[in-house]
Parts: C-alpha cells; structure tokens; sequence
C-alpha cells in the first residue's frame, strides 16, 4: 500500500509497471519491501548488507534475484524497467553504493533511473548495528563495532551524509523519496546532512513521511 500510494500521490500513476523503486533493508519489518514491489508490480533494487537476510528472503520466494554485483544490478534494471517486467532484485552490499550508482549513471548519461525511493535500514538503533557506514564492508564493521565504537560512530554518520547527498542529487532530478518512520532523516540531520525543509523550522524535513504524507 506504500509503494501503491506512494507512485499514485507523487508519480501520479495507478500503473507502477516500468517504474523504479530504490530502498535498503531485508531484515525484520523491512524484508516485506521486496514482495511489495513486485505486487506493486514496479522494479524493486533492495539492499542487504547480511547475506543472511538476502538468502533468506530469496527462499522464501519474496526475494526474485540475488547479485553483488553493481553493474549487473543496473543492467537487470534498466532491462525490466524498458520492458515493465515486474522485479525484486537484492543487492548485497550497501545501500549508500547503489545510490551513488544511481547517480553515476545519471551524470555520464543523463538517465534517472529510479522513480521511487525510500530506506528502512534500523536507523533507530544507528551505531549498534541499525546501520553499517559504506566505507566498510559487513564482517569488518561488525568488527570495528566491537573494538571501536567511537571509530564506528564517526563513519556511520560520515555514511549518512554521503546517503543523504545522493539522495538529494537524483530528488533534485524528479525522483521521490519518503522516509519510512525508521528515524533515517533524524539520524541524517544529526550527523550533518542536508536534509532540512528550506524556509520551514529545524523540525521539518525536506522529504515526507510515509505516515503523514502517504498512508495518511
């Protein structure tokens, strides 16, 4: 219902077939995220950090595809975006390196390729493993996790800043973005990013939540 009302309020579309719909998180509530696209019937790219919640998603049959590989992703998006095959594609790795892809591909060829966005990694719980910083890879952030907290702290908010911007980069292009009620803008603004509503009080965000804005 949130990729469905999402694509009728800001996309003005009933059809989601052909659109892209861009997001993080295949864990808990968030592993729900890649049967909704399909039923949505858009291309749905997720991605997991945990290979464990991609493989399990995938048997589950909620999960279509599975790749670690960004040129693949970007191949089989542009393929079922062009013929508006129905898709969900797990992308193992972060979600910070699919989106600087994404915009990437939009300043070498200046193609938008995802109408949608949103994210549902645990940014409630940011630096105790709701979130891993793209600098590191899975196993060496749950590592330095351990050992380094502060270290931790210091490159998950440096990763949000560099989410956050690619964010901006291809809304600023027409895509939608929406924050999923997981304290992602909060924790975004904390850690300097620009994520503040230009001319309205520090309170507000420049991109909507799906309570207010979407399922309201």
């Amino acid at each position: 219902l949130t990729v469905l009302n999402a694509g009728r309020r800001y996309l003005k579309a009933e059809d989601l077939s052909g659109k892209v719909f861009v997001t993080s998180g295949l864990g808990g509530m968030s592993g729900a995220q890649a049967k909704a696209a399909v039923i949505a019937g858009c291309v749905g790219i997720i991605a997991e950090v945990d290979e464990a919640a991609l493989l399990k998603r995938h048997k589950q049959g909620w999960l279509m595809e599975i790749s670690n590989n960004l040129d693949h992703c970007i191949a089989r998006l542009r393929d079922a975006r062009k013929n508006k095959i129905a898709l969900s594609l797990g992308y193992h790795g972060n979600v910070v390196d699919l989106w600087e892809r994404l915009v990437h591909e939009l300043n070498t060829t200046g193609e938008l390729l995802v109408d949608l966005g949103s994210d549902q990694t645990s940014c409630h719980n940011p630096f105790s493993g709701g979130y891993y910083p793209v600098q590191l890879g899975f196993e060496e952030a749950k590592q330095l996790l351990s050992t380094n907290p502060g270290k931790f702290r210091t490159l998950v908010q440096e990763s949000l800043k560099r989410h956050v911007a690619a964010i901006n980069r291809l809304a600023d292009k027409g895509m939608f973005f929406w924050d999923y009620g997981n304290a992602f803008l909060l924790e975004a603004q904390r850690a300097g990013a620009d994520v503040e509503k230009r001319g309205a009080n520090k309170t507000e965000f420049r991109y909507p939540s799906y309570v207010q804005h979407i399922m309201g």
